[in-house]
């Protein structure tokens, strides 16, 4: 097939070298100059770091490069992802610069996608582009007023340097990690660094206790079957028999531990709930330098508040906040997140991808269930991204190889719509139209993989249990895929 792939992410990458594998003919269409996704350089912050280690942060059959660090920086992800993209013939298929102003399902199938370039028809269409697609700026009162004294509102997509902050009062709205990594770097060079969180989030440090590594806490099979999922099974019915009992336990010991490692009493900092609460968002781990920073003044958070309205005080551009405090505010750089968001796709094409509260019908949250010669890849928020998105590019693969079978539609929407209203229930509707599946990275990983009918051995999810879980081990799913379709090396 003739496939167009929208975004040179790890999702648009990793597609386009599986479906090549598998025969078919792409081109990866990318709006901005370089290939990166998230990683680009026109969306790298200062201070942007990966939020896994190395290991488990690369796809199946390449490693990052041993003399990265165990946390590699955003510019060194970024030339992996187009180092991999040379490696495996990606690259001659990638048109930088090249942004889908238009796409639309033909009456004969397939789609008619336009870039600057012109309209080309395309037998189907994979969009990799990310829920990261267009950052979440709250609205605020009074922004007119504040600009005019001088004052600067932007999304930490738009913060690329230091000369931006450099000696003004600066306030960072959100506490998830870009929120906190933007911060740190901030407080380096500011006049003064606030911290503005509408809701506190669990972190964790890098090394919990000083010893044990963030890594074998939660990225691994056992971190996760702490969280009760939709079903239990093996393992899993242990941690969650008697109310959960040992798998609360486990939690609140790491809650302990890290409340206290990180001083968290002290500061004030101790987030509402309990750690079992990342379930219903996300873990975030601890920004070197945050919490120092927080201690010696040079950071200052104001918690469970939010901006009102700008305003302009003695000539000066302030912020109000909800709690009544005022504060000085020269830069204001929202890190609140992201809006799902696929504006070159016609209404009425989005209508049918979307239910009645707005979430994706998405199969698999790859398969629309009810759009034609579509998928998604990689559209999910999950502790281990890029080998999800590999993962789900394989099961595109192989529904359009024939390998697998669909249920029927009606299936299909019964246990689509199951998930969301799990999800919908377990999350208090913070689940990002349901895309978000973290904590449970692996179950989605497993269900992707139990259609196509190929998976690593029972030994290897066992080792999975205790030791983090390693890409490399689902490096021979994609050739193993091609021989079953008779598809020849490329």
């Amino acid at each position: 097939m003739k496939i167009a792939i929208v975004g040179a992410g790890f999702a648009g990458i990793s597609s386009a070298k599986v479906l090549r594998q598998l025969g078919h003919d792409v081109t990866v269409l990318e709006k901005t100059p370089d290939i990166g996704g998230v990683w680009s350089r026109t969306r790298r912050y200062p201070g942007l770091k990966t939020q896994n280690n190395k290991g488990t942060y690369c796809l199946s059959d390449k490693k990052m490069p041993r003399d990265y660090p165990e946390w590699p920086s955003g510019e060194q992800v970024a030339a992996y992802l187009a180092s991999y993209a040379d490696e495996f013939g990606v690259t001659p298929h990638v048109r930088l610069n090249a942004e889908v102003e238009h796409a639309a399902p033909t009456p004969g199938g397939g789609w008619d996608v336009t870039t600057a370039r012109g309209t080309e028809h395309y037998d189907h269409l994979v969009l990799a582009s990310g829920i990261f697609s267009r950052p979440f700026v709250p609205p605020v009162d009074g922004l007119e007023d504040f600009e005019q004294a001088g004052g600067q509102y932007l999304p930490s997509s738009e913060f690329h340097s230091l000369d931006q902050v450099r000696g003004k009062h600066t306030v960072v709205l959100g506490y998830g990690k870009s929120a906190c990594d933007i911060t740190v770097e901030i407080a380096k060079e500011a006049a003064a660094t606030s911290v503005v969180a509408r809701e506190l989030l669990w972190k964790m440090p890098r090394k919990v206790s000083g010893v044990v590594n963030y890594k074998f806490l939660m990225l691994n099979r056992l971190g996760e079957g702490l969280f009760r999922y939709r079903s239990v099974n093996g393992a899993e019915r242990l941690l969650h028999a008697r109310d959960s009992m040992l798998a609360n336990n486990m939690l609140g010991t790491v809650e302990s531990v890290t409340t206290k490692q990180l001083r968290l009493d002290k500061l004030g900092l101790v987030p509402q709930g309990t750690f079992a609460d990342i379930a219903k968002s996300t873990v975030s781990l601890a920004t070197e330098g945050f919490f120092e920073g927080v201690s010696s003044g040079a950071i200052r958070v104001h918690r469970d508040t939010v901006i009102t309205r700008f305003l302009e005080k003695d000539g000066k551009p302030h912020a109000e906040l909800a709690n009544g405090q005022v504060l000085r505010a020269d830069v204001v750089i929202a890190a609140t997140g992201w809006t799902q968001d696929i504006p070159f796709l016609p209404r009425e094409v989005l209508d049918h991808l979307l239910d009645d509260n707005g979430d994706f019908l998405l199969y698999r949250q790859i398969h629309p269930i009810n759009v034609p010669d579509l998928s998604f890849a990689g559209y999910n928020s999950s502790f281990f991204s890029p080998l999800s998105a590999e993962v789900s590019a394989i099961w595109i693969g192989s529904h359009l190889g024939g390998h697998h079978r669909l249920p029927s539609r009606e299936e299909m929407l019964e246990r689509t719509r199951a998930r969301l209203a799990w999800m919908r229930e377990r999350t208090g509707g913070m689940h990002a139209r349901g895309t978000n599946i973290i904590p449970f990275s692996m179950h989605n990983v497993d269900e992707v993989l139990s259609d196509v009918g190929l998976d690593v051995p029972r030994r290897t999810k066992a080792k999975q249990w205790l030791m983090p879980v390693k890409p490399a081990d689902y490096r021979r799913i994609t050739p193993r895929l091609a021989r079953r379709l008779g598809v020849g090396k490329r």
